[in-house]
């Protein structure tokens, strides 16, 4: 079923659930997921469940198995999956492999505090690599490896623009050697980075559009960098507004009020929690129960998208 007769796009689209198995989910998370699945399901798309446990010190399969439960009970279901980051290390390798043959990758010594001491403020939160290993010798690396000093791994951006469509936000245009700087794609503790992981399951799995906040709005330029260097295709790419907590950040885990289990508590029903997220998301005119399958018989990707582009952040109450 297609409802809205929307413009934007003309295909199925293909989405993903991406949660990690940290803690319980919040609303952000929630809001995320839903929109996700309502632009898949009104193309008559359909949802990957993927379990995005990457760090094996914070990713609990307790976890992993609650969240599933809690989007079935949302009302969320999936139609393929679950995949998991863990059981995928073999792939990420490969791919590593291919990257280094396409592009200069180098071991990057710097702790957390170099690279705070070191790298330039951009765009408020966000620093720039400044290349400070790039340039080491030979002999200057085998140095540092004999002093028993870890090194993450980085692949070396362009200097030049970088221009996609984004479903939500319209045109984009990045610098990743201005924006970013050469990126990790694969961490001092051995794990591969979370772009490189995105990136080769994403093409694995045939998501074709991606759905997340807008705060992950500047990675975008890098996976779409690392898909070229792979010669995989580009998905669609929609960012929405961040739901956030009074002060103005984004809502996190240890926003308590704002996790699934109270949030269930205070709004009784599934139906009655989903409708006041839509609600406070602009994805419906009241504030009414409502289930996925009800949002999706009104939902218009067209509407939703200018109402996406008009807001950075909503303030979840």
């Amino acid at each position: 079923m297609t409802c809205g007769n929307s413009s934007i796009v003309k295909a199925l689209l293909k989405g993903r659930f991406a949660p990690s198995p940290t803690g319980r989910m919040h609303a952000g998370n929630i809001y995320a997921a839903l929109c996700s699945w309502l632009i898949a399901k009104s193309t008559g798309g359909s949802i990957v469940l993927r379990i995005d446990d990457l760090d094996p010190d914070r990713s609990k399969p307790a976890f992993a198995d609650q969240v599933m439960r809690d989007f079935e009970q949302l009302g969320l279901f999936w139609d393929e999956g679950p995949f998991y980051q863990q059981r995928r290390e073999e792939a990420y390798r490969a791919a590593f492999e291919r990257i280094s043959e396409k592009a200069p990758v180098y071991p990057c010594f710097c702790t957390r505090a170099d690279l705070h001491a070191s790298s330039a403020p951009h765009l408020g939160e966000r620093n720039v690599y400044q290349g400070t290993c790039r340039h080491l010798t030979a002999a200057q690396r085998t140095e540092r490896q004999q002093e028993g000093k870890s090194c993450a791994w980085r692949v070396q951006v362009p200097d030049g623009p970088l221009s996609f469509q984004d479903l939500l936000q319209g045109p984009q245009t990045s610098n990743l050697a201005c924006d970013c700087g050469d990126f990790v794609i694969r961490r001092a503790d051995h794990a591969f980075g979370y772009h490189l992981a995105t990136v080769v399951d994403d093409a694995e799995q045939g998501i074709n559009c991606v759905v997340r906040g807008i705060d992950l709005l500047s990675s975008t330029p890098q996976q779409i960098y690392l898909q070229r260097l792979l010669g995989l295709e580009t998905p669609s790419y929609g960012h929405i507004p961040l739901l956030v907590n009074v002060k103005g950040k984004r809502l996190a885990k240890r926003d308590k009020d704002a996790a699934l289990d109270a949030l269930l508590a205070a709004h009784q029903t599934p139906e009655a929690l989903v409708g006041h997220i839509a609600y406070i998301g602009g994805l419906q005119e009241e504030d009414q129960p409502a289930s996925p399958q009800q949002l999706l018989q009104a939902f218009n990707l067209e509407k939703f998208a200018a109402k996406a582009k008009a807001r950075y952040a909503i303030t979840w109450q």
